[in-house]
This record gives structure tokens, sequence and C-alpha cells, in this order.
């Protein structure tokens, strides 16, 4: 396909992270309502969801941060047991929401670069009455995420990104772009055990 913005899809988004993900992880990408949640399994749903809001590619790409970030205890919590304060925030609150979203949104721009895409912090603070410093917020998103690049992602992490630029860079097919991700995931499973 010659245009990369045409193969953003939300099937497309849906179809990697659920090749990668749904029969390992027994987790599947969800499209929600208005606000994005995660729901572990339970008696009705064997498979832990992770639901992205309205339909937007770029709440996919965040919450899948979110999980890949999430170890195994929080996983089995909704919403990963995480606080959360919708907007309206105060100072203090926001200061909050922005410690606890620099790893998460760092994530998020490595994968949306992956993408091809161009990244945009969000402090999701809407009806706030308080100032907030989006590029002091940037640069930090901006430091962390050249650290998960120095120091390496997590295995859940990588193999994503390795599935988003292997199809949306490498104009792989969505079976071989699943096939490379699990490649990555047996090599650093194997490199954990040597």
């Amino acid at each position: 396909m010659s245009n990369t913005q045409d193969r953003w899809t939300l099937e497309d988004i849906t179809a990697l992270f659920d090749g990668i993900f749904a029969e390992r992880y027994q987790t599947r990408l969800i499209r929600g309502g208005d606000e994005p949640f995660y729901r572990p399994a339970n008696s009705e749903t064997p498979y832990h969801q992770v639901i992205f809001a309205r339909g937007y590619y770029a709440s996919a790409l965040h919450e899948i941060s979110h999980w890949c970030i999430a170890g195994e205890k929080r996983r089995q919590l909704e919403d990963y047991g995480y606080w959360y304060c919708p907007d309206g925030r105060n100072a203090e609150q926001q200061r909050a929401f922005e410690q606890a979203e620099v790893a998460p949104q760092a994530l998020e721009s490595i994968f949306t670069r992956a993408c091809g895409r161009v990244f945009h912090v969000s402090v999701d603070n809407l009806g706030g009455d308080i100032e907030v410093d989006i590029e002091a917020f940037a640069a930090q998103v901006e430091a962390r995420a050249q650290r998960y690049l120095e120091e390496g992602l997590t295995a859940r992490a990588k193999a994503f990104q390795v599935a988003l630029k292997s199809f949306y860079s490498d104009q792989l097919t969505l079976a071989e772009a699943v096939a490379q991700a699990h490649a990555t995931l047996e090599s650093m499973d194997e490199a954990l055990l040597a």
C-alpha cells in the first residue's frame, strides 16, 4: 500500500495486538465508548480486555502502552488498580496525573513513531482552571522515551513495536508482522533463560 495513512485503521491495530497477545496473554484490544478501561478476565469473559475510547487510534496506542507497562499482578486488577481523577483536577492532582502518565505516554510515543505518525502529549485536564506547562511535560515524556530506547523495552512493548514497524514502515503483511513479534517474544524469553 503506497499511502501509510490508509493503513492506520482500527481493524489493523486490533489485528496486530490480538495476533500477538490474544493466545499468549489471553488479552484482546476492544473498541469502547467514552472512557478507556482495562478489564481483567472474569466468569463472563474468558480474556482480559484493553478497551480504548471512542474508536480513536491514538487511544488504542495509549491503552496498549499502559498494558505493556503493567506487571502480572496489576493485570489482574480493573484499570490495573491505578488512581484516576477526571478532568477538572487541581494543581496537586494534575502533578500526580502527569507523574503517572510520563512512562505510558513515553511508550505511546515510541509506538506512534513506529507507525509513522506524529505523537502529541496529553495533559488530559480540559475542564481544569489551572495552567498546565505542556512543554515541560512533553520534555519529561521525551526524556523517558529516550531512556526506554537506551535501556531496552520490556518483551511485550518490544514485540508490539516490532510489529508496528514491520507492518507500517517495512510494509509487511499483518501475518508477517505478527510473526516478527512472536519471534521477538521468543528470543527475549530465551535470553531470560540463558
